[in-house]
């Protein structure tokens, strides 16, 4: 019966360790240039260590607003490992939102990552909606910041009478967004559009 103690110790540690995230086993691996891809991985293969540079840690690809000119007017620019290869396994990718008076970014979700909603400029109500369809939602003003937990709906709409920016960082190298525009509504279309900004802005009572 004693000798079953160690075996037993032994397995069920592996078997945490096979559960459990593995940390890198190097300080960087910036994404390697992409070429023919003949090896598929969960992520991307890291650069060649005497390759690496300064330049691998710094994006300038959120420095401009996005293009609003849409039917929304607003613009999610997302920046991934893909794009910004300093990223690669860090389990983080970065976010821009531009939102032009009146406009909105409809309800959405990120299946791999929760999202940090920080206000740099204007004022904007944000919100998300829990499994029990209950909604948070709150008035968020310039150095608010909100978090949109993982695999929620979320959504935000510009209350002020200027362009409001938004950056965010979302805890997953490849968040993914799923929408329901486009699958489930009607596009391009002023009544549907007014018809869920209403239903948003009823959605509940704001809180400052």
């Amino acid at each position: 019966m004693n000798s079953c103690i160690p075996l037993c110790i032994v397995v069920f540690s592996c078997i945490g360790i096979s559960l459990a995230d593995f940390d890198n086993l190097q300080d960087t691996c910036p994404t390697a240039t992409p070429g023919k891809q003949t090896v598929f991985i969960n992520g991307f293969a890291c650069k060649n260590p005497a390759n690496v540079t300064a330049s691998d840690f710094k994006t300038s690809n959120l420095n401009h607003p996005g293009d609003t000119r849409n039917f929304y007017s607003s613009a999610v620019t997302i920046v991934t490992a893909a794009d910004f290869p300093g990223l690669n396994t860090l389990g983080l990718s970065i976010a821009r939102t531009d939102i032009e008076a009146a406009g909105l970014v409809l309800a959405h979700s990120h299946p791999r990552a929760s999202e940090l909603f920080f206000v740099s400029q204007g004022t904007v109500a944000a919100g998300f909606i829990d499994t029990n369809n209950k909604v948070f939602q709150c008035i968020l003003k310039e150095g608010d910041v909100f978090v949109f937990p993982r695999g929620l709906l979320h959504f935000c709409y510009n209350l002020g009478f200027e362009l409001a920016t938004i950056f965010s960082v979302l805890n997953s190298q490849n968040p993914g967004v799923v929408t329901l525009n486009g699958a489930m509504f009607e596009s391009h279309s002023d009544i549907v559009l007014d018809k869920q900004l209403r239903r948003l802005l009823s959605l509940s009572g704001f809180k400052v």
